[in-house]
């Protein structure tokens, strides 16, 4: 038997099991079938009694005895009825389906253990197609009985709980044959680890808990560890065929801005972030790095900081943001900045003038021009630069690969990348999934930032949030009042944004009130917005359009409706949009009065903090990573063992382990290491085709 080998040839299979199995649960292979873990573990010490019993989804064992089988005719179906007893009480047992053998087979009057789901109705407690275990051929009680994923097509076929057990065991006697060792000893013995023959024997069949968990940790420690070793042979791969063009300057312009004309002092966590880009474009080596910060955490200004390093060594910057009004909102910041220097800075988007863009197209190429902020305009091949060294996009994820691949193509080698995100990522999911990528974090907010203050309010507050939203109005503030859909829906009765507009200008009809949404036209947009950013509306309503991109440091108040309907993470970036300036800014999220237990979750979290990471740890928990990192990472994160959400500990471990490894030996060429990149060339390579060892 070899881990390839068809299920069907396995004892107790056959080719019409084979193919049932393989329908129902996808197995095919005797690898895969190692790989079907259990869900959890019976204790075969634990014997219930009937007295004991409640209703319960779970599976419980008893020890009694059998009688009364007869078959029960209901109009065309029949099903075969016994009770079972002990010494506290009777119940009765059913098969739906049966054959004649079952009826034959089953041991009356005799000490048996079953085992099976409880159903109750009408207050009498059955068991349907129990398992049936006569005592003197019970196995020794020191062992965990293993639950397997099932279903009750395979129930009804005989492929109960039992035939995986039986299966299984099978399958475990052919593991001295079958599954080879891929850790070296080195590893085993600093962390402990069972042999990897044990760890399967121990996940199936665990002589006790303490076995379990260490057959547990160690398919954990594995799923972890090949993960991050292919992707950090990926950025191995990229580094040694990436060349970039070094930046060894600090000069003049980042010298000036930064001693005369930097508006506030860093935070420490800018500082950091700052040193290890600074690391990264001082090598020959093309940067690719991922800047992670919270809404209003500063990585403008880092941003801006690292182009002015790309000009102190002779090169050009773009940044480029995924919409018209966050890539305005860059030029505007950007601009702002560098007033008092004689930096060249433009704005390339689809509404730039023919005229504008011709001025751009020249400075460009005769490096004139510094710095471009832009959209996919700047993507056009008539966009040509003179010497593009850094460019850096905003919201990734929001740009598609051949898009990205358009960018790298403006020099012959290609520009430093740095990549921004205003959506916190989970840190574990940070470290997994952007592996390739070098990743840094400004978790920390600017000194002096007020904590924005978020309330939860129901249907029966509004008189009171509307008069709140006046009294800050009074005081100059303006207010966001933030819709989920454009247009009424016919089957969800919550607000909308037209209702929502003709409400809020009713209500507030002495001051001005302008909207904005997705179907508004460019010019339409900036038009609420400039009217919005002015001051001359007190009040935008509005979709989530404003989610990224809008930035009126002088309003203080945002008020999302139905805001049951928002995730966590969308939450989040929409409460963003205020406190931006210096006076005390809110937070309202208006619900209706029912709630589920989600929808309770995220409010609550929003409430109680502002911190966008420990948000995104409890978003991962309620959507899971696939959702968070959007459908084209999801299929990634297929893992069996490892829990993204409460693993992180082995994650950030293996992950370091990876490092060190690789930086000692990056080809696995040691004697020593030989054993990983065997295991990693034979089930790894094919889905790393850019790795080059070999």
């Amino acid at each position: 038997m070899e881990l390839s080998t068809s299920i069907e040839y396995v004892k107790g299979i056959g080719p019409d099991r084979a193919k049932l199995i393989k329908s129902v649960l996808g197995l095919s292979t005797v690898d895969d079938l190692l790989n079907f873990y259990p869900l959890r573990y019976l204790d075969k010490s634990k014997v219930f009694k009937i007295s004991q019993l409640e209703e319960s989804s779970i599976e419980i064992q008893l020890k009694g005895r059998i009688t009364q089988v007869q078959e029960v005719q209901t109009g065309k179906t029949k099903r075969l009825s016994a009770k079972f007893n002990d010494d506290t009480g009777t119940m009765d047992l059913v098969w739906f389906q049966y054959s004649k053998w079952l009826k034959e087979q089953l041991p009356i009057n005799r000490e048996v253990y079953i085992f099976g789901k409880i159903n109750v109705f009408n207050r009498q407690f059955s068991m349907p197609h129990p398992e049936i275990e006569i005592e003197e051929k019970k196995e020794g009680e020191n062992r965990l009985k293993p639950i397997y994923p099932s279903s009750e097509k395979l129930t009804k076929r005989g492929l109960n709980q039992r035939f995986f057990q039986v299966v299984l065991r099978n399958i475990c006697k052919e593991i001295p044959n079958v599954v080879e060792e891929n850790f070296p000893d080195y590893l085993t013995k600093a962390f402990k680890f069972l042999s990897r023959q044990h760890t399967f024997l121990n996940i199936h069949f665990p002589k006790d808990m303490e076995h379990y968990e260490k057959a547990d940790n160690r398919l954990k420690f594995e799923e972890s560890f090949f993960f991050q070793l292919g992707y950090a042979l990926k950025k191995l791969h990229h580094k040694s065929h990436s060349p970039g063009n070094p930046f060894p300057i600090v000069g003049d312009h980042f010298n000036n801005f930064y001693n005369h004309h930097i508006p506030f002092d860093l935070t420490g966590a800018q500082k950091r972030v700052l040193k290890e880009i600074r690391l990264d474009m001082k090598r020959p080596v093309q940067m690719n790095r991922l800047l992670q910060g919270d809404v209003g955490s500063g990585k403008t200004m880092v941003a801006l900081l690292t182009m002015l390093i790309a000009m102190d060594n002779g090169f050009q910057s773009c940044i480029m943001a995924p919409t018209e009004i966050l890539a305005q909102q860059h030029y505007n910041g950007i601009k702002e900045l560098l007033e008092a220097t004689d930096i060249n800075v433009r704005l390339l988007t689809g509404s730039t003038k023919t005229s504008e863009r011709k001025i751009i197209h020249e400075e460009l190429e005769n490096g004139t021009l510094s710095i471009l902020v832009g959209t996919h305009a700047v993507l056009e091949d008539k966009v040509k630069f003179k010497n593009l060294g850094l460019a850096i996009i905003d919201e990734q994820h929001r740009f598609g690969v051949a898009q990205r691949a358009k960018l790298w193509a403006k020099n012959k080698i290609p520009p430093h990348i740095l990549v921004m995100t205003a959506t916190p990522i989970p840190r574990t999911l940070a470290m997994s999934f952007y592996s390739d990528l070098d990743v840094s974090v400004i978790d920390e907010m600017p000194v002096g930032r007020k904590p924005i203050i978020t309330a939860h309010r129901r249907e029966k507050d509004r008189t009171y949030v509307y008069n709140f939203c006046r009294d800050e109005i009074k005081k100059g503030r303006q207010v966001y009042f933030v819709y989920p859909l454009i247009e009424e829906s016919e089957t969800l009765d919550y607000k909308n944004l037209m209702e929502g507009l003709d409400h809020v200008m009713d209500a507030f009809s002495d001051y001005n009130t302008t909207m904005l949404h997705g179907k508004m036209k460019p010019a339409e947009k900036d038009a609420a917005m400039n009217y919005f950013a002015s001051g001359k509306a007190k009040i935008m309503v509005a979709t989530t359009v404003i989610e990224v991109g809008v930035n009126v440091p002088n309003a203080s108040v945002m008020v999302i409706e139905s805001s049951e309907r928002f995730g966590l993470s969308q939450l989040h970036q929409l409460r963003g949009r205020v406190g931006r300036g210096a006076e005390q800014s809110y937070c309202i999220l208006m619900t209706s009065d029912k709630l589920s237990k989600e929808s309770r979750t995220r409010i609550k979290t929003m409430t109680e903090t502002n911190d966008g990471f420990k948000i995104s740890e409890v978003d991962m928990q309620l959507r899971g990573p696939g959702d968070i990192l959007g459908t084209q990472q999801s299929g990634v994160v297929d893992f069996k063992r490892l829990d993204l959400v409460n693993d992180s500990a082995i994650i950030k471990t293996t992950k370091n382990t990876v490092d060190k490894i690789l930086e000692v030996d990056p080809l696995l060429a040691n004697p020593d290491n030989l054993i990983i990149k065997n295991y990693y060339l034979r089930y790894y390579k094919g889905k790393n085709k850019w790795s080059k060892i070999s």
